[in-house]
């Protein structure tokens, strides 16, 4: 019996993307004539037609499957759907967005021939996209990698192969604030990675707002590291001594008699220290509300509809 390879794309608002995806995929896949493909679209609580046209294509093609979730879950979670369905001796994710390019899958399955666990991609930099995107990337990996154990490469993406072994060790995963990217390069295996250029976006516009951004980064800096943490008692220790010295300093002047009041200095001193511990409670607050969530045991999503064969006991 021939490999299977499982192919899953989380799919938000992609309606008008599905099939052009498709046929460029099938294109790749007569070049894998030696493997059995299977394409898992996720549903992502789409508001628009998605789950339609592939559903349409499940009735033209038996080696198409859906999921669709009860609800919008995010990016993460549904690919987390995906895999925990897969049933491929090596699983690939990608964007619906076809900015992934597909022809570099052939390149992924190459390097896993050649024994890689898990083949991750990195995007090369590109001139259509913003450059306040551009630049908030770079300052993103910068700031993970400086204070989180788990390093980044500028320019990973969710476009990556896993073995059989590596999917099977992700489905023991039950994080309820999942950065899959990180989680990837944490969990190790035999990895390498495949630099491509991105597409531009053949439909529709990025998912991603600013504001959803700034919480990816946030769940990606908390996820590997208590290092902000640490950062907090060393802010506290350095203020705490700079107040130890100006002790002294009050003192002599005020008996001195050369003690001034003034309305300017003290309102700067009560902004910045109130702003100063808002900050650290703030950091503090990330944490303890992780811990919340997580507690609870939530499930990560919830499935509506599929076609896909029933999941697998592992």
């Amino acid at each position: 019996m021939s490999a299977i390879i499982s192919i899953v794309i989380p799919s938000y608002n992609e309606e008008k993307n599905v099939v052009p995806l498709y046929k460029r995929l099938k294109d790749v896949a007569t070049s894998l004539v030696n493997y059995e493909i299977e394409y898992i679209f996720v549903d992502d609580g789409s508001h628009d037609k998605t789950l339609q046209a592939i559903k349409e294509l499940t009735n033209e093609v038996n080696n198409i499957y859906f999921i669709q979730l009860s609800r919008n879950f995010g990016h993460q979670n549904a690919l987390k759907a995906g895999l925990d369905h897969a049933r491929g001796d090596c699983v690939i994710s990608m964007d619906a967005d076809m900015q992934h390019p597909p022809e570099i899958i052939l390149e992924l399955i190459k390097k896993w021939e050649e024994g890689y666990e898990v083949v991750y991609t990195k995007r090369k930099e590109i001139n259509h996209e913003s450059w306040l995107k551009r630049k908030s990337s770079s300052f993103f990996y910068f700031l993970h990698n400086q204070l989180s154990d788990v390093k980044l490469e500028p320019g990973t993406a969710d476009f990556r192969l896993m073995s059989r072994s590596v999917v099977d060790a992700f489905f023991q995963l039950r994080e309820n604030e999942l950065f899959i990217r990180g989680l990837v390069k944490w969990a190790g295996f035999k990895q390498t990675f495949i630099e491509y250029t991105p597409n531009e976006r053949h439909d529709g516009e990025s998912k991603y707002s600013v504001y959803k951004m700034i919480s990816f980064a946030l769940k990606g800096l908390t996820s590997f590291s208590t290092r902000p943490l640490k950062l907090v008692v060393y802010i506290g220790l350095i203020f705490f001594a700079f107040s130890i010295l100006l002790i002294p300093y009050a003192l002599i002047s005020y008996l001195s008699g050369n003690a001034v009041s003034g309305w300017t200095s003290i309102i700067i001193t009560i902004f910045f220290f109130g702003s100063l511990q808002l900050l650290l409670i703030g950091i503090i607050g990330l944490y303890v509300s992780k811990l919340v969530i997580q507690t609870k045991q939530r499930p990560l999503y919830f499935i509506r509809e599929t076609n896909y064969p029933p999941l697998k006991s592992k």
